[in-house]
């Protein structure tokens, strides 16, 4: 356990808690909580690293994490078993792990089980969709803990996720990389594996009570195609979702967060505050 803080809040984190299993080991997530808000039932928000399913790591999402506590929110950053480990759907499997522990433990942590938020980028953008439009499929959930308990969540906020494993409109420069980093994922071309891409689309799942969505995307993007975001939001309008799709221009993959971080803020505290 570590203490840290600015301004008035004071921020307790801990470190390497294990949340569940997954391919024989545990799962760890570090967990922020804001020590000046004692007694109150606060939201949640997960934060999914990306790094193509088969970087990064949960460290990553320390310091947005630390922003977000500091207006009143318990923040987890999780890790997840990535592609040279265990092939799809093993990392949305974990995803959905991470959720049910939070939901599971939240008089310990302070969190009202009914306000989880999830956010992340590229391929945690991915993972954070599909926890969106998911919920309650069973092919996806795992058996990593806490089975009993639901996996849904209440806000999701996509960065420049991939949604369409069939078309990837890219520079031909950036496609073996990209190519590579899905045959990882699926064991297999998305041709060959179509059953495990269909169900890996977000898309796939969507209905009309899924929760609100924040997704950001630049419209100079070489790795993700803008193309993805604007099929998951135009998905999600047409079954009656809320989205929100915010283009960045200029942008690629990757942005200044200095310019989207606050309307991020405000899209969790609209959704999981009011």
């Amino acid at each position: 356990m570590a203490e840290t803080g600015t301004g008035q809040t004071v921020i307790k984190w801990l470190k390497d808690i294990v949340y569940g299993e997954g391919s024989g080991r545990p799962l760890k997530m570090h967990l922020l909580l804001p020590w000046n808000q004692a007694g109150k039932l606060m939201p949640a928000v997960i934060w999914v690293h990306g790094g193509g399913w088969e970087a990064g790591n949960k460290e990553e999402g320390l310091y947005r994490s630390a922003l977000l506590c500091e207006r009143g929110y318990v923040c987890a950053s999780i890790e997840y078993r990535l592609s040279q480990e265990a092939v799809f759907p093993a990392q949305i499997e974990d995803c959905k792990c991470a959720v049910r522990f939070i939901r599971a433990n939240a008089k310990s942590f302070g969190v009202d089980p009914e306000r989880i938020g999830v956010w992340g980028a590229s391929a945690g953008g991915h993972l954070v969709a599909l926890l969106g439009t998911s919920a309650g499929v069973k092919e996806l959930e795992g058996s990593g803990g806490n089975l009993y308990v639901s996996s849904s969540v209440q806000a999701v906020c996509d960065w420049c996720g991939p949604t369409d494993f069939f078309r990837w409109d890219i520079p031909e420069a950036n496609r073996p990389a990209i190519e590579s980093a899905v045959r990882k994922l699926f064991g297999g071309t998305p041709e060959e594996k179509r059953e495990l891409a269909i169900l890996a689309n977000p898309v796939t799942h969507i209905r009309k009570n899924a929760p609100p969505f924040f997704i950001i995307h630049g419209d100079m993007d070489d790795l993700v195609p803008l193309s993805h975001s604007i099929l998951l939001h135009e998905a999600l309008q047409k079954a009656g979702v809320e989205s929100e799709l915010m283009i960045m221009k200029g942008a690629g993959h990757g942005f200044d967060e200095s310019v989207i971080l606050q309307k991020i803020f405000n899209f969790f505290d609209k959704h999981l505050k009011a």
